[in-house]
Formats: C-alpha cells, structure tokens, sequence
C-alpha cells in the first residue's frame, strides 16, 4: 500500500544513498549466479525459476531503498510524522536516557515495506545525539524502545520545549544511520536518517501535547500530523 500511495501522490522517488552499496552488492551477486547457472545447467528449468527469483529480489531492494520527494507544509506548533509506518504505541512513559522524567510515547512500526527514510518532525536545534548498541526484539515488542538498538536525537524547539526522536532497530535490521550532530540547528522535514530493514521509530514528546493520532493508524513521514504543542 505504502508503495501505491507513492506512486498516486508523490511527484518524484528516487533511490537512497544508502541503498546503491546494497543494491551494487546484490546486483553483482545475482548477476554471477545466473550467468553461471546458464552456462553449467544444461537443459535445467530450475535456471529460469532462479532468475524469476533473482529480478523479483533486486526489484524488491530498489522498492525498499526508494526515497519519495516530501515537500512539508511547516508549522511551528506542528510535530510531523518522523517516519512511514503504522502507530503502535501511544502511552506516557518515563524517558530515562535524556529527560529523566514522564513524556508522551507514540511509537511508529515501519514494516519491510515502509519507506525506511527518517524525518525531523521540527525545527530546532539538536542537544543530544546518541547511539546505543543493543539486542534485536521484534521492532513492535515494548521491549525494544530501552533494550533494541537505537539512536536518540533531542530537539530543542523554538518555543523552548524539547522532544526527542529514537530510531529503533528491529530483529532483522543490523544498521541505523543518523546525521544528526549535537548543537546543530535542522529544520522540519530534513532527513534524520534511515533504518535498513523492520524497524521502529519512538517519538517523546511533552505530556500536554495535544496527540492528533490514535493506535493502527497509517502515517507517513512530513505528511501525517502525529501532534501538536499547546504552547508554541
């Protein structure tokens, strides 16, 4: 679905940087083994399933690795959606790594076949930038947000509030990109990273922010508006 709703009312989709190694690799690799097969199987059908597979899979990396144009509408008092994906958590919590106190959680659960590209949901200016290795819980088990690997960015709002954004690795995802750099000032919709495979993105925010989504909700990164801060 997320692919149609690319394709129905996105201008233009071009692949990700951090998809040409995986694609290059894959690309190489599928092309050695078909051509051996062709050359030392005879008369085998099993070549022509093999290279069926093969297109299908590279076509699948591509899809994956796809990067749509998302022009934002910005707003100071709008919290964007940071990711494409599903919400699967929204509860108040206590944010040990940074805040030390409650905030407002709502999760998003990017499947296989969400677009995997992650977004400021603000402007402001990051005051925490930080990667923590971990174990690999299914990206929407609870667990996951303290125990997974991830990285989380705090941002420090105009209106001098902050949330922060966690990215999450899932069971299958092995590698988390993030650009954010402390003391750096970004702007609402710019890229924040990427997650390669399943994954998860956790958003914290203040407990009075007024939450414009509620659970097994579809969203869509610089698109959905997930909240809204009461005093902006």
């Amino acid at each position: 679905m997320a692919a149609i709703y690319d394709a129905i009312i996105m201008a233009k989709t071009t692949i990700h940087r951090e998809g040409y190694p995986a694609i290059l690799v894959s690309g190489l690799f599928l092309i050695l083994l078909n051509t051996a097969l062709f050359l030392f199987s005879g008369h085998s059908e099993w070549k022509w399933i093999i290279l069926a597979g093969s297109i299908f899979t590279l076509l699948w990396i591509c899809l994956f690795f796809r990067n749509p144009e998302r022009k934002i509408i910005p707003a100071k008092d709008i919290i964007y959606a940071p990711a494409d994906g599903t919400i699967v958590a929204i509860e108040k919590t206590v944010e040990a790594e940074y805040f030390g106190k409650e905030m407002l959680q709502i999760s998003i659960f990017m499947s296989a076949f969400d677009i995997h590209v992650n977004r400021y949901p603000i402007d402001g200016i990051v005051k925490f930038s930080n990667y923590s290795p971990g174990r690999h819980f299914m990206a929407f088990n609870p667990k996951s947000s303290g125990n997974n690997e991830r990285h989380s960015v705090a941002i420090l709002h105009s209106s001098g509030q902050e949330i922060m954004v966690r990215q999450i690795a899932g069971a299958i995802a092995r590698r988390i990109v993030n650009y954010a750099h402390k003391n750096s000032r970004v702007s609402q919709g710019n890229e924040l990273g990427f997650i390669k495979f399943g994954s998860r993105v956790d958003l914290f925010l203040p407990t009075d922010c007024l939450v414009e989504v509620e659970l097994n909700r579809k969203v869509y990164g610089n698109k959905t508006v997930i909240a809204r801060f009461i005093h902006s």
